[in-house]
């Protein structure tokens, strides 16, 4: 774990002191950008918080910030690093958190693919990676004319593809890519989930338009059917809506999916005294809750994303201590041929957002 030193003793009182304190001495050298699912101790510092896509726009503003403290996963800290100015440092508050989901596509597997899938279909396949993918990845993708997308836009980036080929390679997360392809009226029959485990013979390719991969987020894949029912059963009048990172089964069932602003935004459009589910992470659905006290807002399951909840207020007084004592730690680099492939793919990203 992150090196904390002294601060992991202290009170949550004294910790708050301390943070606002080095926050009040850094000014405007200063940037936090915090992702929704973070712990409301850490948010409660953010500057910016917001998902995928709104903290990448929130990155890539930051321009008079010296230091940029991203309370999050290391695929998005990566993400920063790529748009920001190579003079900015962006820091990570807990190194190892790690989205399991971002390490599920490897450049090797995704050469592998890319490879069978341009034997088949010549100059016909544009690739695309979902944010939560490694900066190799992202660069990947950049260099073969692609480009990222969040699940708030994959349904533009599909139509940014369609429009300069006949068939989109979606890595790393089957369920978006899906769900996504579905909701555009693409049938099942034409999707096809690549395992990188067992490469599929050339006649089981046939006829497929959209090639997604066998990767998943395990906070939305511990949604089931039977939860959305469970919920149904409680509360008949209530609304469910779920990520579309959950399963296309659970999609179906619910009446609406969004990603997490889409999320945040359903919950703030609900009518008062009305009563909402929601398959997303649990930090999220909690705040929500007690931010719309209007709204009853349920989780349509406990789940948790371990690596998100990580960063404590310990490690972010820690990171923030180290900058005024200019030995800034957890410093997130990414080499300058990543970077510049990278960029490449987040800002056909950014600009068909």
């Amino acid at each position: 774990m992150s090196s904390v030193d002294g601060t992991a003793s202290l009170s949550d009182e004294q910790l708050v002191l301390r943070i606002t304190e080095a926050k009040e001495r850094l000014g405007a050298k200063l940037t936090i950008l915090g992702h929704h699912y973070q712990r409301d101790e850490v948010i409660q510092f953010a500057d910016h918080r917001g998902d995928s896509l709104g903290l990448s726009r929130s990155a890539a503003a930051a321009r008079d910030a010296d230091y940029i403290v991203f309370c999050g996963v290391n695929f998005m800290a990566e993400s920063a690093a790529v748009l920001c100015d190579p003079c900015q440092t962006v820091i990570q508050p807990v190194m190892e958190a790690l989205c399991p989901m971002a390490r599920m596509t490897t450049v090797e597997d995704a050469s592998v693919a890319w490879s069978k899938l341009n034997a088949l279909w010549p100059n016909q396949v544009v690739p695309l990676t979902y944010q939560n993918s490694t900066a190799a990845l992202k660069a990947f993708v950049g260099q073969r004319g692609g480009a990222v997308c969040t699940s708030s836009n994959a349904d533009r980036l599909f139509t940014w593809a369609f429009e300069r080929g006949e068939r989109i390679l979606f890595m790393p997360d089957e369920h978006l890519g899906t769900n996504t392809a579905l909701a555009r009226g693409i049938p099942l029959e034409e999707i096809y989930v690549w395992d990188p485990l067992r490469p599929p013979e050339t006649c089981e390719l046939e006829g497929r338009r959209v090639i997604v991969w066998k990767g998943y987020c395990g906070v939305h894949t511990r949604f089931t059917p039977d939860d959305v029912r469970k919920a149904r059963e409680r509360h008949p009048d209530a609304r469910v809506i779920v990520h579309p990172e959950c399963p296309r089964q659970v999609v179906a069932l619910s009446d609406d999916a969004g990603s997490t602003a889409g999320i945040l935004d359903y919950v703030a459009d609900a009518p008062t005294g009305s009563t909402v589910y929601v398959g997303t992470e649990y930090h999220l659905v909690e705040r929500l809750n007690a931010e719309h006290p209007d709204v009853e807002v349920l989780p349509l399951r406990r789940s948790i994303c371990g690596t998100m909840a990580m960063t404590r207020m310990s490690h972010l007084l820690a990171v923030l201590e180290s900058i005024l004592a200019r030995e800034p730690r957890n410093v997130v680099s990414v080499d300058a041929d990543t970077t510049r492939w990278a960029r490449v793919a987040l800002e056909k990203m950014l600009e068909a957002s």
